[in-house]
C-alpha cells in the first residue's frame, strides 16, 4: 500500500460502506451460518451428499465470484429461491457496536450500502446494528444484474442510479480484490482487515488507500481531526 494523507472528510461527497464483515466484525458467526445454508442449498439442488456439494460451492465461488452466479450460469438457477434460503439468518450473535452509530452519525455527505447480497438482507442487518437511518440506500447484487463484485459494471449502474461523482466517494470493504474496480473508476478506498484475507496480495496494494481493523474507531477518528 503506498502512504496517502489522512482522509479528510469534508471532502467525500458520498461514503459506500460493503455489509457483512464490514459494517460489523468478521469474528460474528454470520458467515459461518450463511456458508452452511450455502452448501445445504447446493447439496439438494444438485441432490449431492453435503462433502461434495462443499467442493462444487468453492468451485463455483472462485470461478464466478458467488455460487449463486455459478448456480446460475451452469444449472439454470432461478435466483429467487435460493436468495430467501440462505439469507434466512440469525442475526443475534452481531453485537451492536454504539460507536459505529456515532461515527456515521458524525461523518459528512451521503451512504449507501453496496453488497453482494440482497437489500432485503441488508435493511436486517442494518436494523439490527441500529443504524438504518443512516444510509440513503443500499444497491444489492439483483440491483447489479446478478454480477457480483468485482466485476466493474454493477459499479456502473450504482454510480448513474445515485448520480456519484467517484472521484468525491469512498468505498469501505473487506475484500480487498473489492476495492480495485472502485479505486480504477478514482474512488478513494477503505480495507477493514479482519476477514478471509489479513495480506494484500500485490495486485491490490495499489488499489488500497487506507487499512484499518477497527471501522467505528477508525470514522471516529476522522471525524474528530
Amino acid at each position: 500500500m503506498l502512504e496517502t494523507p489522512k482522509l479528510n472528510p469534508n471532502d467525500v461527497a458520498v461514503w459506500i460502506f460493503d455489509l457483512d464483515n464490514t459494517l460489523y466484525p468478521a469474528t460474528s458467526d454470520l458467515g459461518a451460518q450463511l456458508g452452511q445454508r450455502m452448501g445445504d442449498f447446493v447439496a439438494k439442488f444438485l441432490d449431492l451428499p453435503l462433502d461434495q456439494a462443499k467442493v462444487v460451492q468453492k468451485k463455483y465461488f472462485h470461478t464466478y465470484g458467488t455460487t449463486l452466479r455459478g448456480l446460475m450460469v451452469e444449472k439454470g438457477l432461478h435466483p429467487d429461491e435460493y436468495l430467501d434460503y440462505v439469507h434466512d439468518l440469525d442475526l443475534s450473535d452481531i453485537l451492536v457496536d454504539d460507536r459505529l452509530g456515532l461515527a456515521l452519525g458524525k461523518l459528512p455527505g451521503r451512504k449507501l450500502i453496496y453488497t453482494n447480497a440482497t437489500n432485503e438482507h441488508a435493511d436486517r442487518v442494518l436494523r439490527h446494528l441500529e443504524i438504518e437511518h443512516h444510509f440513503e440506500a443500499s444497491f444489492d447484487v439483483v440491483d447489479g444484474d446478478f454480477l457480483p463484485k468485482p466485476n466493474s459494471q454493477p459499479y456502473d449502474v450504482m454510480l448513474d442510479r445515485y448520480d456519484i461523482d467517484p472521484k468525491r466517494s469512498v468505498m469501505v470493504e473487506d475484500i480487498a480484490k473489492n476495492l480495485v474496480p472502485a479505486s480504477e473508476l478514482g474512488m478513494g478506498t477503505v480495507w477493514v482487515r479482519g476477514g478471509r484475507d489479513l495480506e494484500l496480495g500485490p495486485e491490490h496494494i495499489d488499489h488500497v488507500h487506507h487499512i484499518t481493523d477497527d471501522l467505528p474507531g477508525w470514522l471516529l477518528d476522522l471525524s474528530q481531526n
